[in-house]
């Protein structure tokens, strides 16, 4: 498996924009669903875009890599025209982050942005899951202890859903009080396990398998315009409800894009979790701020179980396969023996 060394500045680095970028982009959405300044933009345009985006931005980031146009021709050419099977085994993921990134504005048109990151975080648990099964690696107590304490938080926030007295449209019951993240975050994580374990598995060029997901995730994401919106988007246009608001979303969502695959490439998948904790902070701020959140002692007692799991999550795990059983256990005695 081909894991890439970086600095441990790199990869903080790395979580701190991708800390950043979720919180805006989150509250953002929310502003758009909610308080538009107009007539409502088609969510399944927002996502296209951000796909053509991100496969335009990877291009770029390719071109600087190989260094000459001629030696990006060759890579394009390679493992885009005649790699039919490449493109294949990068469709699964861009087909489900294509679903999930729909759901999201589903939910954020019904969830406040602070519920939504507190909700979404059940992607840890959906992720570790599919670490162990898919990527045969293990946790430890303390991990799926956490696991569990996530679990007890999230159902704690939505146990009794929190108002916001500034939105401005009428919201889905239904919704509002199911924790509709939840099938979201399910597929973040297979999609994110799956692309890492591609990712790790050849040394294949970061933005080459980007540049094969996006591609296919044009297609789909454009099926999904057709589909769903087909005859409004004819009717209005493409573009129809943009605002300067919803292009900063589309960008962050397509910055967000690259920078968690840059994390997937560079860190351990689920590390991505680890600045969840901050961003559920800056995303209740901002709630408080812009849409008028009114905290309950539920909504604060299950984020700060959810940050707290997050924290225990991300303890290293003690290393006891250096030394065989026997020796552990003396060294053990040893040390608990008075001097």
């Amino acid at each position: 498996m081909a894991v890439e060394n970086v600095s441990v500045g790199f990869k903080v680095y790395c979580l701190t924009v991708m800390t950043l970028v979720a919180a805006t982009y989150t509250v953002s959405l929310r502003y758009t669903r909610t308080i538009p300044s107009g007539e409502l933009y088609f969510s399944t345009t927002a996502v296209c875009l951000t796909e053509v985006i991100k496969l335009f931005l990877s291009l770029g980031m390719l071109a600087k890599e190989t260094g000459s146009p001629s030696r990006l021709k060759n890579s394009v050419m390679e493992h885009i025209f005649y790699s039919p099977k490449e493109l294949l085994k990068l469709s699964v993921p861009s087909i489900v982050y294509a679903i999930q990134n729909n759901m999201a504005f589903l939910a954020l048109s019904n969830l406040d942005a602070a519920v939504y990151q507190v909700t979404y975080q059940l992607k840890i648990p959906c992720t570790a899951l599919c670490t162990v099964l898919m990527l045969h690696r293990s946790l430890s107590r303390l991990q799926w202890g956490s696991v569990f304490m996530l679990c007890v938080g999230v159902t704690l926030v939505q146990w009794k859903p929190v108002e916001a007295t500034k939105v401005q449209i009428e919201q889905n019951p239904y919704l509002d009080s199911w924790p509709s993240p939840s099938p979201s975050s399910a597929l973040d994580s297979q999609a994110r396990v799956y692309f890492e374990k591609v990712l790790k598995s050849s040394d294949t060029s970061l933005w080459v398998r980007n540049i094969q997901m996006y591609l296919s995730g044009i297609v789909v994401t454009l099926i999904g315009v057709f589909v769903t919106d087909g005859d409004k988007v004819q009717e209005k246009g493409f573009f129809f409800g943009y605002t300067p608001w919803v292009c900063f979303v589309v960008f962050l969502a397509s910055v967000g894009g690259l920078y968690t695959s840059v994390v997937v490439k560079y860190t351990d998948n689920i590390m991505k979790g680890f600045s969840a904790a901050a961003a559920i902070v800056l995303s209740t701020v901002a709630s408080v701020l812009l849409f008028g959140l009114q905290i309950t002692l539920t909504f604060a007692s299950g984020a700060l179980l959810v940050c707290v799991s997050i924290y225990l999550y991300g303890l290293p795990k003690q290393d006891t396969t250096k030394l065989p059983r026997p020796e552990a256990d003396k060294e053990l005695k040893e040390k608990l023996l008075p001097v």
